[in-house]
């Protein structure tokens, strides 16, 4: 006859982390397209826009 403790089921399902990875994955997903947003923001301005276009103009004609 086999003894189970109280906590052998607490153990069982703190070790089934089944899932986990794909939440993960998808919060590191959300957080990435979030950024690539604010990016695109950032980069349509006009005031953004002039400087990196100044920046190649003359990294160019250099």
């Amino acid at each position: 006859m086999r003894r189970h403790s109280i906590f052998g089921g607490i153990r069982a399902r703190a070790r089934d982390d089944a899932g986990s990875a794909t939440a993960e994955y998808a919060i590191a997903t959300l957080a990435a397209v979030g950024f690539a947003g604010l990016l695109v923001v950032i980069l349509r301005s006009d005031a953004v826009r002039g400087m990196l276009t100044s920046l190649i103009q003359h990294a160019l004609s250099f």
